[in-house]
């Protein structure tokens, strides 16, 4: 055909071919992402359900996690090292009545079985004080995550959580 333009595609398909192999890598990109959502909502939904065993199986057994209850400070609040150590600080939400984590926006960078993060979280916990007045404290959390791909699946290798504001107050049934 006299004046037109040559074909998009290359003999025997490489474009094709190429792109295949972008929209695989973006697959994987994207099954990845996804799962470690998963993984932050289930850390989420094992709080507000009581079940630390839960919780601390989505860390590595070498995890760090590191609290700050005052995210402008340079000192942690607690600082443990192993999965084991995580077990006191989740049983520590049985001291209230009721708990919710709502997942805000979150970002994710993935390098392979490696990955690094950070989402929000607005943290509701109801308690009754010493008064018996029952109180909500509202807690916006930021988790800077490691993330790690162990046999398949996506584990916290390193949690930071960082309160940036509270707000408590009397809290109507």
């Amino acid at each position: 055909m006299t004046g037109s333009r040559p074909s998009a595609r290359t003999p025997g398909g490489c474009r094709r071919h190429r792109g295949h192999w972008r929209r695989s890598s973006r697959a994987r990109s994207r099954f990845g992402r996804l799962a470690i959502r998963e993984l932050v909502d289930a850390y989420a939904h094992c709080a507000d359900r009581r079940d630390a065993k839960g919780q601390r199986d989505l860390f590595t057994a070498d995890t760090h996690f590191v609290v700050y209850m005052d995210a402008t400070s340079d000192q942690p609040s607690q600082d443990l090292h192993g999965r084991d150590a995580l077990i006191p600080v989740f049983d520590n939400l049985n001291t209230y009545t009721a708990t919710t984590h709502f997942n805000g926006q979150s970002t994710v960078h993935l390098d392979g079985d490696h990955a690094s993060g950070e989402s929000y979280c607005l943290a509701h916990h109801v308690y009754t004080d010493s008064s018996g007045q029952r109180m909500l404290m509202i807690a916006s959390i930021r988790y800077p995550d490691q993330f790690v791909k162990q046999d398949g699946e996506w584990l916290f290798a390193e949690r930071r959580l960082m309160v940036d504001w509270t707000d408590t107050r009397v809290s109507q049934p």
